[in-house]
């Protein structure tokens, strides 16, 4: 059985719980406590299965993959009967685009060791913290929004889930987890709340977690 070590707030780790859960991939979860003991994600016995020391990892048959783009792109591949990734080679081209923007160019901004940096290392108030995440977020979202006008359906890219969605939907969570104001992003609404119609996401979403803290 695939084996997926994340942590339940973990936007990275909510990607893939998504992308088990739409293609009805059972796996066993274990938790990597971000925070606890200084991050669990520091230990020995974790740095073997991910040198990078972040979550989330799949280990199946022995082998360990870390990066959730690459994750769910192993998924498609292994489980193509429910493909996340589709259409022209143009299209899978647009719907990788869109996860990748969100994925290297607005999370690692805002990711918890990148956050912690800043007010540990370099001393900035909190204020400031979020002043920084925000910026990114809306700066993301901005471009996001755009680009929704032109593909979105119910979804992302038409009326069908795609990779997109998998990426965005996480992202949201995160930016409304931090006061994010998105109310200007009519279009990102739209598809998160079809999103979230959807029992797959609400499985996958970090409050339903045997790990999440209430």
């Amino acid at each position: 059985m695939i084996q997926l070590y994340g942590y339940w707030r973990s936007t990275a780790a909510y990607r893939v719980r998504i992308a088990l859960a739409l293609k009805n991939v059972p796996y066993q979860n274990h938790s990597v406590h971000l925070i606890k003991d200084g991050g669990e994600q520091h230990s020995e016995a974790y740095q073997q299965l991910n040198p990078h020391q972040l979550v989330p990892t799949l280990v199946e048959d022995g082998m360990a993959i870390s990066q959730s783009m690459a994750i769910i792109e192993y998924l498609d591949d292994k489980f193509p009967d429910y493909r996340l990734i589709f259409g022209t080679p143009q299209q899978r081209a647009q719907m990788r685009a869109m996860a990748l923007a969100i994925a290297c160019d607005i999370h690692p901004l805002n990711n918890l060791r990148v956050l912690q940096y800043l007010k540990n290392s370099l001393g900035q108030e909190q204020l400031k913290v979020d002043e920084w995440y925000h910026h990114w977020i809306h700066q993301g979202f901005n471009a996001i929004e755009k680009q929704l006008k032109q593909s979105a359906g119910k979804y992302c890219f038409g009326d069908e889930v795609s990779i997109a969605d998998v990426f965005l939907i996480p992202q949201v969570y995160n930016a409304t987890r931090f006061n994010v104001n998105i109310h200007q992003y009519p279009n990102i609404i739209r598809v998160h709340d079809n999103c979230l119609k959807l029992e797959e996401f609400q499985n996958a979403a970090p409050e339903n977690q045997p790990d999440a803290v209430h």
